[in-house]
């Protein structure tokens, strides 16, 4: 299902023009060979771009260009090379490998491909790549000056292109035609029906690799692939386990490369890469599906009440219309999560659905995320890398969340499923080791309880505001402690170390053990404050939070009543900072 939705999605773009055609691919590029007419080098083209990087500390650093370029070749170990496009081994027949031998079997089957294709063509620029070849000694490589500038930059497999007097080969009418020819000659040995496409085609052995999926190696990795005897079934090996025809396992490559290479349109949560689209191929979908997941962005031109408003409408079922582009609800939308596999690539999700139920899903989650904060009269989305961020140790150098949690969360998100259990513990062990319950993660306890329904965590604690009706003890008890917090703060001014370093985390378990021991301390703190106004109202919340709680503490609390005790926490801290705001 997930080639076939790639193929589909290769053949809309196919239709807009707007993705290479069969035979043909975007590659990374960094320098342009470029030739006279006789075929000497004239120099290197640099033909890297800008590029910010960085987060909130950017910084511009240069990259290899994006280029059309023939469709490149699935290596193994054999000597294969590329048309028109390759590395300085296979190009220029130079590299530090300290395997001569190869190197020079590499630039000379590179030679016999340029020579076979373009020989019988006469073009300018045609005609000068087979005097290149004519000519050129691998030894005098370094003799000329940009080689030598840029040699450790060649040395490390950048790709070069043919340039004929500065303008890239692959231009050139005639030998686009040859190369297209090439690649179009049907073979028809090994015809196979494609379980993609359910037509008849050449076998795809092996499979064109995938590029930009974080934390995967450089040079690709496969979606598809059969190495060893035990993936191996009746015999078969490689790509005839699982056949896929040549046309198929191209047009699923490239789409999916063009996928992971659209930066604007991917995401990361863990170590998983997550890419979406929607068929017919209109980037908006894509637009509003990423910000809905991983939000604003300084790229995005949108406000968050701009986001809410059409997040809102399409969850609705209704069509929204931005300039031009009618968003309608019930298109069939993608989203693909993967992950790094050594040389191969983990799919951690794949889910289908129309766009306005995934956004109606998406919406309905960041409603179960609202929840008051003092310093913010609106509610911004949320993002998921935000709520991840928030499992995980700030001060560690590896901040990365657990994979699996982090990609669970995501597909719970978007099919409206219900929270891992693996997000809840996470969140809470933050809140033991680091006594603090910030937004997000009072949200992700207050959602987690909303879809994950606990009877000793109710929906009278899981409430936007502070809910001062509610009679749940363990959320009282949260509320209490805020309470003795304030009444600690108030008579020891300026104080670093309060109860919660010392007793939050004992409190919200074993409050019977806790919880008398801190009323004592209260009766010392209220001796101290000097204002009489201020022991009135600290006695009068004590009394009237007391009055609920009744004559005993319980002696345990278990994790959904430790949820509703950090939530009467955190609403009762904000009621007090709402107040301090709004004086």
């Amino acid at each position: 299902m997930i080639l076939q939705a790639l193929v589909e999605h290769y053949e809309d773009l196919l239709k807009q023009g707007r993705i290479a055609k069969p035979g043909w691919g975007k590659v990374k590029v960094s320098y342009g060979l470029n030739l006279d007419r006789q075929g000497h080098v004239l120099g290197l083209i640099p033909l890297k771009v800008a590029q910010e990087t960085g987060g909130s500390k950017k910084k511009t650093v240069f990259v290899a260009r994006m280029m059309e370029v023939p469709h490149p070749e699935k290596r193994s170990v054999a000597v294969c090379p590329n048309f028109l496009c390759d590395n300085a081994t296979y190009i220029l027949g130079v590299d530090e490998k300290g395997k001569p031998e190869r190197t020079s079997q590499c630039y000379e089957a590179c030679m016999e491909k340029h020579m076979e294709l373009l020989s019988d063509i006469h073009t300018p620029a045609a005609e000068a790549i087979c005097h290149y070849f004519e000519y050129w000694s691998p030894d005098a490589a370094r003799q000329c000056t940009d080689i030598e500038d840029n040699w450790s930059d060649l040395m490390a497999g950048v790709n070069l292109l043919f340039y004929y007097e500065g303008e890239a080969v692959t231009e050139d009418p005639a030998i686009r035609e040859a190369w297209q020819q090439f690649y179009d000659r049907k073979d028809e040995s090994g015809q196979t029906l494609c379980l993609v496409t359910g037509k008849k085609d050449k076998l795809a052995v092996l499979h064109p690799s995938i590029k930009g999926v974080r934390g995967a190696q450089a040079m690709g990795a496969s979606l598809v692939s059969f190495n060893a005897a035990s993936f191996c079934s009746y015999e078969k090996e490689q790509g005839a386990n699982a056949p896929v025809g040549e046309y198929a396992a191209f047009a699923y490559t490239t789409a999916l490369n063009e996928l992971l290479n659209d930066r604007a349109h991917t995401g990361t949560i863990g170590d998983t890469t997550v890419v979406c689209w929607a068929e017919g191929g209109e980037s908006l979908y894509q637009d509003v599906g990423m910000m809905a997941m991983f939000g604003l962005t300084d790229e995005s031109g949108m406000t968050d009440g701009e986001l809410r408003a059409i997040i809102g409408k399409v969850a609705n079922g209704e069509p929204v219309q931005i300039e031009d582009i009618r968003l309608d609800p019930d298109r069939h939308f993608y989203v693909l999560g993967l992950a790094p596999n050594a040389a191969r690539l983990t799919v951690r999700f794949f889910m289908r659905d129309s766009f306005g139920t995934m956004i109606r899903h998406v919406n309905e989650h960041q409603e179960r995320l609202r929840i008051v904060n003092a310093r913010q009269k609106e509610y911004p989305i949320i993002p998921i890398w935000k709520l991840m961020s928030e499992t995980v140790n700030q001060n560690a150098r590896d901040k990365s969340p657990s994979p699996q949690m982090a990609a669970d969360t995501l597909k719970a998100v978007l099919t409206g499923g219900k929270y891992p259990a693996s997000l809840l513990n996470a969140v809470m062990l933050r809140i033991r080791a680091e006594h603090r319950i910030t937004r997000e993660r009072a949200a992700m306890i207050k959602a987690y309880y909303l879809k994950n329904e606990n009877k000793d965590c109710p929906k009278e604690v899981l409430q936007e505001m502070i809910n001062e009706e509610s009679k749940n003890v363990p959320y009282t008890l949260g509320r209490l402690f805020a309470v003795l917090e304030h009444l600690q703060q108030e008579a020891n001014p300026g104080i670093n170390t309060t109860i919660k370093d010392k007793y939050f985390n004992s409190a919200a378990a074993t409050p019977a053990q806790i919880f008398p021991l801190l009323l004592n301390l209260a009766q010392k703190h209220l001796r101290k404050l000097a204002n009489e106004g201020h022991k009135v109202y600290f006695n009068r919340q004590i009394g009237k939070l007391a009055e609920v709680i009744g004559e005993s503490f319980p002696k345990r609390l278990n994790l959904p009543e430790q949820g509703a005790f950090q939530l009467g926490y955190y609403c009762q801290t904000q009621k007090r900072y709402t107040k301090k705001e709004e004086n």
